[in-house]
């Protein structure tokens, strides 16, 4: 397994075998995020976790006791569904450009040098970084459109007027992330998303990053069959 959350890899993997790739998002110029400006902006509001993710990171944080904090502080419930913590932004804290919507929190495993403390467990246990981060955190901001109708799952970025978490008063998320933001005089964003598409890819046992840049063109027409 390429990290600690087996149920839903394996969910993720049957996912990535099928998925349609948006080549055209994929295209959009995109800057590898740096934490000293964007202060990790993404991390602001926490994340949502499986049951599975819950069990796993909880034992995690019983056993390695992250920054002092216990496991009771670490997780909270918020719409009937369990996720990280958040604690109040200090002045200096938030990034530059902080969208004036999001909610002026960080993450409970935010460090002091903005590094979440999951990856920074992760790799001083010998493990890859993303190992004990979860899985949506990791994959940020790429995002995996379900099924429609049948059809396959389409990999692909968050456009400002299309994000799947928009509503009345919050015009969206991932798209207004600095690491999902286009960049003008920036590279692909299959070239700044290089590690998570690797990832992914060694989970679903594709080269999407070959298949995204033009050195595998009918791999992806082919997945699925």
């Amino acid at each position: 397994m390429e990290t600690a959350f087996g149920e839903i890899e394996g969910i993720l993997r049957e996912q990535i075998r099928e998925a349609e790739l948006d080549h055209e998002a994929f295209e959009r110029p995109l800057k590898v995020c740096v934490l000293t400006k964007c202060r990790a902006t993404c991390c602001h509001d926490g994340v949502y976790l499986s049951d599975g993710e819950l069990a796993v990171l909880d034992g995690v944080v019983r056993s390695a006791g992250f920054a002092g904090r216990n496991a009771e502080e670490c997780f909270e419930r918020r719409e009937q569904r369990w996720k990280t913590s958040v604690v109040a932004a200090e002045a200096g804290q938030l990034g530059e450009g902080f969208p004036a919507h999001f909610p002026k929190t960080r993450c409970v495993f935010l460090d002091g040098e903005h590094k979440c403390q999951l990856q920074l467990a992760s790799m001083a246990a010998g493990k890859s970084p993303w190992f004990w981060k979860p899985i949506s955190c990791w994959m940020h901001p790429l995002l995996l459109r379900p099924l429609v109708r049948g059809g396959r799952p389409r990999l692909t970025l968050a456009r400002q007027d299309d994000d799947p978490v928009a509503r009345p008063g919050y015009p969206g998320f991932s798209s207004f992330t600095p690491c999902g933001m286009p960049q003008e005089g920036a590279g692909p964003a299959w070239q700044a998303l290089r590690g998570e598409l690797e990832l992914l890819g060694r989970i679903g046992g594709r080269d999407l990053v070959g298949e995204l840049s033009g050195r595998g063109a009918d791999a992806d027409e082919q997945a699925g069959c």
